[in-house]
């Protein structure tokens, strides 16, 4: 008897390790599972590598939740603390090409809205050249305004849930920059 209780202890501490582990690989790029966003935990709910032409790795993203999901419309949508990550795998990717796409991703996004002083607000906050490994982070704060960090440097905000809305529907709306890379964010 006291072996069996040895060995389910031993097992449930193996199982809850590997269940609890402190970071998980995307295409060769660590995540945290758990990252605190405005004061609250939020967990890794996926990512994925986001490509041009089908073969040209441009950077790793992932999306970061306070409860996992697959309901890309109720994550858009939704007024809750949530952040994407994004680390640059590609010396391709530009300053003035990552602030080309957001721009394109604004006028495809489906939902919520944003301006041109959104887009010179981007261009100011990232007015240094661009390398790879630089990482991006877009934590939207609850009922307040998306923080945007380069290389864990806030560079600035931009206020309200609209344009949250926007952004995260840049990868996760009806007409994403990279279907491969909104399901994996998706978890799917």
């Amino acid at each position: 008897m006291k072996v069996l209780k040895y060995l389910f202890s031993i097992s449930i501490v193996f199982s809850s390790s590997f269940y609890f582990t402190q970071s998980t690989e995307i295409e060769d790029i660590k995540f945290n599972n758990i990252v605190n966003i405005n004061g609250e935990s939020t967990v890794l709910n996926g990512g994925g590598l986001r490509e041009k032409y089908g073969f040209m790795d441009l950077y790793v993203g992932g999306l970061y939740l306070v409860n996992k999901s697959a309901n890309d419309n109720e994550i858009v949508m939704a007024d809750e603390n949530m952040g994407i990550r994004i680390v640059i795998v590609s010396g391709l990717v530009t300053r003035d090409r990552f602030i080309e796409a957001l721009e394109d991703g604004f006028k495809n996004t489906t939902a919520g809205s944003s301006t041109q002083e959104d887009i010179i607000k981007f261009k100011q906050f990232l007015s240094d050249p661009f390398i790879e490994g630089d990482e991006i982070v877009l934590n939207y704060h609850k009922s307040d305004a998306v923080y945007l960090y380069k290389n864990g440097e806030e560079r600035g905000s931009f206020r309200g849930l609209e344009f949250k809305q926007a952004l995260f529907g840049i990868w996760l709306g009806g007409n994403p920059a990279d279907d491969d890379l909104k399901e994996g964010m998706l978890g799917l």
